[in-house]
């Protein structure tokens, strides 16, 4: 097994590599060629590990593979830990990033930085791979920020472009904000469990559930809340929940392939990954996962009310992805991990498919975004018409199809919850529904119905997206469609993931849901308001923009506050641009005039030259050349040296 996970993570890697430094040497085959074929070979090894996991109870696997450094006594190490929550990740991340290599080839066909991007996804899969197979915090963090990194250089790959520049460093500097609360939780991990590994750290946990610290003062605050707290501001960060989900519809900027990637199993799901794993230490604070459930719910509510009025499709789904991420996390926070985890997988493979879906899209219609220009695209494109309308199902949690399963799941673990926060977190994620179904089926009505394009030219030529655009959407919609029927039982309600995720007694919701069968849980479902509420949200998305588009235009006018609300994003990038980014540049020319002016030249520098001219002029004017003058300073100064002795 040592040697089959080296080579996991090293495919990618030598792929980037050979794609990256010698782009100018072996043309766009070879650097497609070459990296499809590590992220291949790392897919069908991960597929094999996920069999020998899932079905053959391989053994847990928890080994250093290279130390770097021991100090006293703190081992800094690169190690695998590879059970079932860590082969259903490898699992889903080189599949999805192998359909999105092979999708690339069509997509960034005519792109002039064609092997660069392949170099910068076949690393940003290496990278991903890193963080889920960690057993320490250190090599964890190695592949939180390394992801983070190339995220950055594909959300500005078109660096040409300001927006793209905007965008990036948006993400990084977010990001940092979030990755600053991480490391101090890390921090604080090694200062009182002395430890950097998985295992030892959660084997000390109970005997420090009760610790408390001064943070400030004299006040006392539980240390396994803060520790907590502080992780999941870096989940915050990553997984794009509120306040720090602004990066993530500005990363639309890079192109479309990497929006698939970075939001569907990669990037964004790390933080999901990272506080199910540490479920050990979380739960140990019920009030870090009141925090967890809050934020969580309310990322999913009103971020998706945001998707009703994007008009960008790229944005729409973007949005869609920060609402989906909500339910994910709100799972955490009532403990049922294995939902959220559950929901991370079928999410990746149907908002893997929308993204690309968007791109066949855009590509079709000469990459014009705005689905007000669009209409009856499925005469045109086939294909990616039924392949769409398949994960917009999955997504709005059609019963039978994927999302379903995970979303309901995920709703009624939070329904059963005692943790507080549970009722405020019910009531968002059940009005979540109805908002992910009218914004998903606007977007699918516009774009796939009607009478066709406005523009006459992109009209004529319509057409369906080449194969290695279309293939990679057909393997995308299968999983979509059917993983729910076959993965649920033994993942959310059987013991998929025993022994690897903690969940106390007096927390698990999951035990509480009546289960049986699929067909049981789809019938069970017809009882709660969800599903009523997907199939409102789906019929008034086809009253008005089939039927009644009058209507819409009535209600912006009717409703123009709340129009104006959900266009300015709540207000957060305008307030983040006055505050935030003003007052740095505010205070960046305060230390400039203070600091470098004033102090630096204006004292140290200038003032420095200024006293060398004022003391060279006391001398000049002490050394005239005179010998007269020399002959009095010398009777004067004896003379006040015999006065200083007689007297």
């Amino acid at each position: 097994m040592h040697a089959i996970f080296l080579t996991i993570v090293l495919a990618p890697l030598l792929g980037a590599i050979v794609a990256g430094f010698g782009q100018k040497v072996i043309g766009r085959t070879a650097a497609h060629s070459i990296t499809i074929a590590g992220v291949g070979l790392s897919c069908v090894l991960s597929l094999y590990i996920f069999w020998a996991y899932a079905f053959n109870d391989a053994p847990t696997y928890n080994e250093s593979v290279y130390t770097w450094l021991i100090t006293d006594g703190l081992r800094f190490e690169i190690g695998f830990l590879v059970d079932r929550l860590t082969a259903m990740m490898m699992a889903v991340v080189t599949f999805v990033s192998l359909m999105v290599h092979i999708y690339t080839i069509g997509y960034m066909h005519d792109d002039d930085g064609y092997e660069r991007f392949f170099s910068y996804i076949a690393l940003f899969t290496f990278a991903m791979l890193m963080l889920v197979m960690a057993n320490n915090f250190m090599q964890l963090f190695f592949g939180w920020e390394a992801v983070g990194l190339v995220s950055y250089l594909l959300i500005g790959f078109y660096y040409q472009r300001d927006t793209a520049i905007f965008a990036n460093l948006k993400a990084f500097l977010v990001n940092r904000v979030g990755d600053f609360g991480f490391l101090l939780g890390i921090a604080a991990i090694v200062m009182y469990f002395g430890t950097l590994d998985y295992q030892e750290a959660f084997d000390q946990a109970p005997a420090l559930a009760n610790t408390t610290i001064s943070i400030w003062g004299d006040q006392s605050w539980s240390l396994m809340t803060v520790i907590c707290i502080l992780l999941f501001v870096g989940a915050m960060g990553k997984s794009a929940q509120v306040p720090l989900h602004v990066w993530l519809p500005d990363s639309m900027e890079g192109p479309t392939p990497i929006s698939a990637l970075i939001h569907a199993a990669t990037m964004v799901t790390a933080g999901i990954f990272m506080v199910a794993r540490m479920s050990p230490l979380y739960e140990l604070s019920e009030t870090a996962l009141t925090f967890v459930l809050v934020i969580g719910a309310t990322t999913a509510f009103f971020m998706g009310l945001v998707g009703i009025v994007q008009n960008d499709i790229k944005r729409v789904v973007a949005y869609s992805t920060l609402s989906q991420l909500g339910y994910m996390v709100a799972a955490l926070g009532v403990s049922a991990y294995a939902a959220g985890l559950f929901h991370l997988m079928t999410h990746a493979f149907f908002k893997a498919l929308l993204f690309l879906a968007a791109g066949s899209v855009i590509m079709g219609m000469h990459h014009d975004q705005d689905i007000r220009n669009m209409g009856g695209l499925r005469r045109y494109m086939p294909i990616t018409h039924w392949t769409a309308l398949l994960g917009t199902l999955a997504l709005i949690g059609f019963p039978g199809f994927a999302g379903f399963f995970s979303k309901d799941a995920i709703i009624e673990a939070v329904h059963h919850s005692q943790i507080a926060g549970a009722g405020y977190a019910y009531v968002l994620l059940v009005a979540g529904v109805f908002a992910t179904a009218l914004y998903s089926f606007r977007v699918y009505f516009l774009v796939f119905h009607g009478k066709g394009p406005r523009d006459t030219h992109a009209k004529s030529h319509l057409r369906e997206s080449p194969w290695v655009v279309t293939v990679p959407l057909i393997l995308l919609a299968i999983p979509s469609v059917v993983i729910g029927w076959l993965a649920v039982e033994p993942m959310v309600f059987g013991d998929y993931f025993s022994g690897i995720l903690t969940v106390a007694r007096v927390h698990d919701t999951l035990g509480q849901i009546s289960f049986d069968s699929p067909w049981g849980f789809i019938l069970h479902a017809f009882a709660g308001p969800p599903i009523y509420l997907a199939l409102g949200g789906t019929l008034l998305a086809g009253l008005i923009y089939l039927y009644r588009p009058g209507i819409a235009d009535w209600a912006e006018r009717t409703f123009g506050w709340a129009h104006r609300i959900l266009t300015n994003k709540y207000g957060f990038d305008t307030f983040n641009q006055a505050i935030f980014a003003g007052g740095s540049q505010l205070l960046g020319r305060g230390l400039w005039r203070i600091g470098d002016q004033g102090l630096i030249d204006g004292i140290l520098v200038n003032g420095s030259a200024r006293s060398v001219g004022w003391l060279a002029g006391l001398v000049r004017w002490a050394q005239t050349g005179f010998l007269y003058h020399y002959a009095i300073v010398m009777m004067l100064g004896l003379l006040g040296l015999l006065t200083w002795f007689v007297l």
